[in-house]
């Protein structure tokens, strides 16, 4: 079959290699119906090493072909949303909602191919009645970003505490930071100031509930969101982007008492949290990997009952042997999110 993996810093191909089989009880094999590139991938494609090829992509929905005999909730045939990370639903960390800590658990990897080999099936992946391959493109986009984009976004703001009345700002217009912006909507900010500076992203962010966007960056950017917010600054700050640019503009315009929450993935070692950043104005720094399966069976109701479309992030599909075109795309900041159709 066919996967995408990667050799270096921007040497991604797509190549054939062996067919995925089940190699422990626990496991099912699925066949992908749609993948996609995560900004996240955009940071070893900037500086993996050079290496024998790591396989790509760990956002999935497809369909379950073969199942191990420990496997009790799927059968061949399901339609299946996979989170990105793998976890057996039961542990002591599961049951408290923290699915990324999974004593039994790892990072789903293959999401970027044909089909893939899932472990701890019966725990991770969640079906989807009434749903299969033929389904409607835009709800198969929707579902997809169930397994990663917009339920990250969620996370951001279900860990910022985000409510009714709460001053939002989310930093970051990629598909996670929009994600953010859609979440605390739902959860009912009065106010969301989105800070991005692409306008076609921006305009997605002001449809999916921004109040605000701010261009500017650094210092600019800090002046200009605390003007809006009367010098007070926000209640809440989703940080999307994981650079310490970033969360330097997130403690410059927290509000005292208030919270930052970080779901970009950080590409640092260390961040202030003294004085003159979190200990000074009494602010929480929270945030992390999104528990995906804790919010996924309450997020696929609103997606198949169309209260949300958080699929609209994808503004690109391409074929599995295009999946190199597509992160060039992505890091160029010509596209937004690239879905993967193996289908095509």
């Amino acid at each position: 079959m066919k996967a995408t993996l990667m050799y270096g810093a921007g040497d991604v191909r797509v190549v054939e290699v062996p067919d995925p089989t089940l190699q422990e009880p626990t496991d099912a094999i699925i066949r992908v119906v749609r993948g996609c590139i995560c900004g996240s991938d955009l940071h070893p494609y900037h500086s993996a090493p050079a290496g024998n090829g790591i396989p790509m992509g760990h956002e999935a929905i497809g369909i379950v072909e073969d199942a191990g005999s420990e496997v009790s909730l799927l059968s061949k045939g399901d339609f299946v949303i996979v989170p990105f990370a793998t976890h057996d639903n039961t542990c002591v960390f599961c049951q408290e909602g923290v699915h990324t800590s999974c004593v039994k658990g790892g990072w789903l990897t293959g999401g970027q191919g044909e089909a893939l080999r899932l472990s701890q099936a019966d725990g991770t992946a969640v079906k989807v009645p009434g749903v299969g391959e033929d389904t409607d493109e835009a709800l198969l986009a929707s579902l997809l970003t169930l397994s990663d984009v917009y339920l990250t976004g969620w996370h951001a703001a279900f860990m910022g505490r985000v409510e009714p009345g709460k001053t939002v700002t989310v930093i970051g217009d990629g598909a996670v930071g929009l994600s953010a912006v859609l979440s605390a909507k739902q959860m009912g900010a009065e106010r969301i100031i989105l800070m991005g500076r692409h306008q076609s992203r921006t305009d997605l962010g002001i449809e999916f509930g921004a109040t605000d966007v701010v261009a500017e960056r650094g210092a600019e950017g800090v002046r200009k969101v605390m003007d809006l917010t009367n010098g007070e600054g926000s209640h809440v700050v989703l940080e999307a982007v994981g650079h310490m640019p970033a969360y330097e503009q997130a403690f410059g315009i927290v509000r005292p008492g208030g919270v930052i929450s970080r779901v970009g993935v950080p590409q640092y070692e260390e961040a202030p949290v003294g004085f003159g950043s979190l200990f000074g104005k009494n602010a929480t720094l929270t945030g992390g990997p999104a528990p995906v399966r804790a919010y996924l069976e309450a997020a696929i109701p609103e997606v198949l009952e169309g209260r949300i479309n958080p699929g609209k992030v994808f503004d690109r599909v391409v074929a599995l042997d295009d999946v190199p075109v597509g992160y060039a795309a992505m890091d160029a900041r010509e596209s937004l999110k690239v879905m993967v159709n193996p289908s095509l």
